[in-house]
């Protein structure tokens, strides 16, 4: 039981950091734009985030600077789709490919520090009941705030009038742009909020879930983060048990390593991959559920005035 309890306290640290880049890219979307970068502002983040952790020894600093470091890369990304109309898909894979090679730049002389001893956290009384203390309540905080995230991006949604707003670029730019709408605005603030939840993720990886800098350490997350969104037909919550799912496939690799099974490490080590692609190959069968789901004008530019 003590190892099925470590499983999930393990499948909820891997999930938490890509919970936090598929909500991100969730907000994009529903807006209307798809952002390719998200694993080069992983990547740019984490070194970010490692870096300001080594000198600063501060962990809320290391994850503001990871935030700060994807929006930054998200502003630059929003500049050219929203102002210049370039094309997403393409300006996305610069992003993603600019990141991977600035974080390996800059990160060259990170790779062999280490950061200060790494705090213990649990929730007072709760962490002290068998089972259940040590598989959920002996988490460290950030995997808390990407519950509570979940909920409020759920509630702005669908309970407030800026996220009907948000949804309604998503679905129709040029009837929310006759209604008086700033569209290029609100979709620029929406791929900004979603760079630095981005950056959050990296940070995450660099900081808590591995606490080390490796180059492209973050290994293809992002792109799994962005399939994500799609496995959760853009639902905050889908997302966040999207992310759970994709975190225990992650983990039970290293499980199955640890009870002896004879697989081969590299087949163990594609399984979240496989399964990132199963999990689309279904749902891919049913166009009209994803539609049905998905914002009408994703991917699709708009051009005040025309």
């Amino acid at each position: 039981m003590e190892a099925v309890a470590l499983l999930i306290a393990a499948t909820l640290n891997a999930g938490t950091l890509l919970a936090f880049a598929s909500l991100g890219l969730l907000i994009n979307e529903r807006s209307g734009i798809v952002n390719l970068g998200a694993e080069g502002m992983m990547l740019v983040a984490a070194i970010t985030g490692f870096a300001t952790s080594f000198h600063t020894g501060s962990d809320v600093l290391a994850f503001a600077a990871g935030a700060a470091a994807g929006a930054l890369m998200a502003a630059a990304f929003g500049v050219l789709v929203i102002w210049f109309n370039t094309n997403q898909y393409a300006t996305g894979l610069a992003l993603s490919l600019f990141g991977a090679g600035f974080s390996a730049f800059v990160g060259i002389g990170y790779a062999p520090e280490k950061l200060s001893e790494r705090l213990r956290f649990e929730v007072p009384f709760l962490a002290d009941i068998p089972f259940v203390g040590s598989a959920l309540f002996k988490q460290h905080p950030m995997v808390y705030v990407a519950m509570l995230l979940t909920l409020a991006l759920t509630w702005f949604l669908y309970k407030t009038r800026a996220g009907l707003v948000l949804r309604a670029v998503g679905e129709s730019p040029e009837s929310a742009h006759a209604l008086g709408y700033p569209v290029r605005r609100i979709r620029m603030f929406a791929v900004i909020a979603g760079g630095a939840l981005c950056g959050i993720s990296g940070a995450y990886v660099s900081v808590v879930y591995t606490p080390l800098w490796v180059e492209g350490m973050v290994a293809g997350k992002g792109w799994i983060a962005l399939a994500l969104t799609t496995f959760a037909t853009w639902r905050p919550v889908r997302v966040l048990l999207g992310a759970y799912l994709f975190g225990g496939v992650t983990m039970l690799q290293f499980a199955l390593q640890g009870e002896g099974v004879q697989i081969a490490s590299q087949f163990l080590t594609m399984l979240p991959y496989l399964a990132t692609i199963l999990v689309l190959v279904l749902i891919s069968r049913n166009e009209g559920f994803i539609k049905a789901n998905m914002p009408a004008s994703i991917g699709k530019p708009f051009f005040p005035g025309s």
